[in-house]
């Protein structure tokens, strides 16, 4: 996720931070096991391939203590389903991989679901590497929700009702294109620090994180035999700073060097998120406002989105961001600033006053309108307010990180109990609000690590490397504009990124006609 998704640290990231607060941490349940599978057929048993490994045993291993004790055998099992037309045999290895110390000692299980298709040649068989973001938050939501053979689907009625979420197939899967190991970060999901008094030095951090991530990424792709296939990295939300960050742990760490980073939503870099702090993050988010206000409307439409998009860029870093920096005008001039902000906003004009003409996207009183709650995952969805005559803000839920979008978690629990064969009495940690709290966002001697001068480097050491880049319209946390800022400032290899912007939000692939958009958009940018 998101989320993005999704998320504790200095003021740098205050908005994604905050956000992710509002909504206590609910560990999903584990549901029954006894149900048909969901989604792609897997083979009767009879027909199944021998296992590479002994069938799933919850039995404690030896070698682990505690929680990470309590994971089983790894699970493998084979699996058919069409997609664009075709049938697709492949195979589902679902377990974890241990990290080690200097030492030999083990630090952690990490969890991981590898789908790989059967009979391709691996030599040119791209395998893309798949993390969300948070810090805090597991693989599930680009697992169920973007690329993997199941997808979950939201009601069409209702957007933000995840107690009829349903598991089914999905036939936008990315699995034509690439092989996908979708893996959690150490506290997330099921992947289980060995030592939680040691975990927060060990790996709660952008560059302890990126070095762990960087070593599961090897272990896999060495004992695959796969360290010569075409190699992505694929991240969602801080998973944007965390598929740069491994990117440059593989090559300094594992002398691994990727062909491209697909990012989904991206934090690019946590200095223009913080718009409590940053008139430039201000301005950022401001186009975002106006798309939510427009498709509100129902003004924006496929035939004028980017010109209507780009109008909104250049007002926010032209006309809007000089009055920003510039001494606040007063009185007539100042009405008239803030008029114009709500305008382009769709906020009450009441409101954009009380904020200066500079509306933080997840106060209370901005995201507050006519008794409904909206969120800042998605400038267009809402719910009933709770709280419409006002409160702190603090305790405002946020309709997707608090609301529908928990279903990722429960789900994923379900379809790997009864398609992948994966039990356990473990949740799965969708949201580990602990991780996010213990976060070390510094860099090398920074207060808060920059990713764009690393992906600068990136791209002038790797003279082939492409990056793909999808923003939703009416995303608040992660802004488009944000993102476009970054390219355009890139000096060396900027025609090697490309810029993907769709009717969505944060979450962009919940709605299954963007969900399609942008799987075909993958499908070419994997088969340049």
């Amino acid at each position: 996720m998101l989320g993005f998704s999704l998320l504790s640290h200095s003021a740098a990231c205050a908005t994604l931070t905050r956000t992710m607060r509002q909504g206590a941490l609910a560990f999903s349940v584990v549901l029954s096991l006894s149900a048909a599978p969901l989604g792609a057929r897997a083979e009767p048993a009879a027909q199944q391939k021998p296992p590479t490994k002994p069938e799933t045993n919850t039995t404690p291993s030896p070698i682990f203590q505690g929680a990470a004790a309590l994971l089983p055998e790894d699970s493998i099992t084979h699996h058919s389903a069409p997609f664009n037309g075709h049938k697709l045999a492949y195979t589902a290895h679902t377990g974890t991989l241990t990290l080690r110390d200097d030492a030999g000692k083990p630090t952690a299980r990490m969890f991981y679901v590898a789908y790989t298709q059967e009979g391709a040649n691996p030599a040119r068989r791209p395998v893309s590497f798949f993390f969300n973001g948070g810090p805090g938050a597991g693989t599930a939501y680009l697992h169920l929700g973007a690329a993997g053979p199941t997808a979950l689907s939201f009601p069409a009625g209702n957007p933000t009702d995840g107690a009829n979420a349903k598991l089914g197939p999905n036939p936008d899967s990315w699995l034509p294109q690439t092989d996908m190991v979708f893996i959690d970060a150490p506290g997330t999901g099921w992947s289980v620090p060995t030592d939680e008094k040691t975990a927060e030095k060990t790996f709660y951090g952008i560059k302890p994180d990126a070095k762990a991530f960087a070593k599961t990424i090897q272990l896999w792709a060495s004992t695959n035999k796969r360290l010569t296939s075409p190699r992505y990295l694929v991240g969602e939300s801080y998973g944007g700073i965390r598929a740069i960050e491994v990117a440059d742990a593989l090559a300094k760490q594992q002398n691994f060097m990727v062909n491209g980073l697909i990012l989904i939503s991206p934090a690019l870099d946590m200095s223009l998120l913080d718009s409590t702090a940053n008139p430039l993050a201000t301005a950022l988010v401001l186009p975002s406002f106006e798309a939510s206000r427009l498709a509100l409307q129902h003004k924006l439409v496929p035939e004028t989105a980017a010109h209507q998009l780009d109008e909104a860029y250049h007002y926010a870093l032209g006309p809007y961001l000089s009055t920003l920096v510039n001494t606040p005008p007063t009185g007539e001039a100042a009405k008239a600033f803030y008029t114009e902000v709500a305008d382009h906003t769709g906020l009450p004009l009441d409101v954009v006053s009380k904020e200066r003409g500079a509306p933080q996207a997840d106060a209370h009183d901005v995201r507050s309108r006519d008794g409904r709650l909206y969120t800042l995952y998605d400038g267009t969805l809402s719910i009933a307010d709770p709280y419409p005559e006002g409160i702190d803000n603090s305790d405002s839920p946020d309709p997707t990180l608090a609301g529908f979008g928990r279903a990722y978690g429960s789900n994923f629990e379900y379809y790997a109990a009864t398609e992948l064969n994966f039990k356990t009495d473990l949740s799965y940690k969708l949201l580990n609000m602990k991780v996010n709290a213990a976060w070390d966002f510094r860099g090398n001697d920074e207060p808060v690590a920059h990713q764009i001068p690393t992906l600068r480097r990136l791209l002038a050491l790797n003279p082939t490397l492409r990056v793909f880049i999808a923003n939703g319209y009416y995303d608040l946390v992660c802004p488009f504009a944000s993102t476009r800022w970054v390219v355009e400032h890139i000096p060396v290899g900027r025609n090697r990124i490309g810029l993907h912007t769709y009717p969505g939000g944060h979450m962009l692939y919940t709605r299954p006609d963007t969900r399609a958009a942008l799987a075909r958009d993958v499908q070419a940018f994997l088969t340049p």
